[in-house]
């Protein structure tokens, strides 16, 4: 009987580290994240969250360890458009419309086969607020066109920092729905949060950051 072999692991953190001023933000972290797995990063206020997710979206440079991506040592060449970063900064242009930031993301990342911008924004609850300039948006809705690129880019791997901040309990319910669905299909994502979080697709793997 051939044995079946085992799935190299989507992202992999080896002995992580990052030096601000020659001192450490965090302790070396070792992780690993497959596909169809969550994540969730969970530290005390400047325990190195966004840092991590920073350095994971490739924004800063590691500064000791090892990061690998299907099993081989990450080069951001070797995964453009397979990993979405959505930080505190949402990445969206104010006078432009969710309609045209969303095109814009599309023509530098692809977008899901068979998915319209139309039809992604209203599954987003923007319906109404297509055509509308961004900066006159509420800060939620903000929130959701910036959503929005999780379900209409085709990336593998999210790296969410705070996605739940500034939702109402419908936005975070649709928070929880693009997570189980992106891993349901086999994709992968690591959150940060500094509330409780529940997933109804089952415990997500935690990663602990210390100072």
């Amino acid at each position: 009987m051939t044995a079946v072999p085992i799935a190299a692991p989507l992202l992999e953190a080896r002995a992580l580290s990052f030096l601000r001023q020659d001192e450490p933000v965090f302790a070396p972290l070792d992780f690993r994240l497959h596909a169809g797995e969550l994540a969730l990063v969970e530290g005390d206020n400047g325990s190195g969250k966004t840092t991590l997710m920073r350095i994971l979206a490739g924004l800063l440079h590691v500064s000791a360890g090892e990061l690998r991506w299907r099993g081989e040592p990450l080069r951001r060449d070797r995964c453009t458009g397979e990993i979405l970063f959505l930080g505190h900064q949402l990445g969206l242009k104010g006078d432009f419309s969710p309609r045209e930031n969303l095109r814009i993301a599309a023509g530098m990342n692809g977008r899901r086969d068979g998915l319209s911008i139309a039809a992604v924004l209203a599954d987003i609850g923007l319906r109404g607020y297509e055509d509308e300039p961004v900066r006159r948006l509420s800060a939620g809705q903000r929130k959701r066109a910036a959503l929005a690129r999780l379900l209409l880019l085709p990336a593998t791997l999210w790296l969410l920092d705070e996605p739940y901040a500034n939702l109402d309990r419908t936005g975070i319910a649709l928070v929880n729905w693009l997570l189980e669905a992106h891993v349901a299909r086999g994709g992968a994502a690591l959150v940060t949060s500094h509330g409780a979080v529940s997933f109804h697709g089952g415990e997500p793997q935690r990663i602990r950051m210390h100072d």
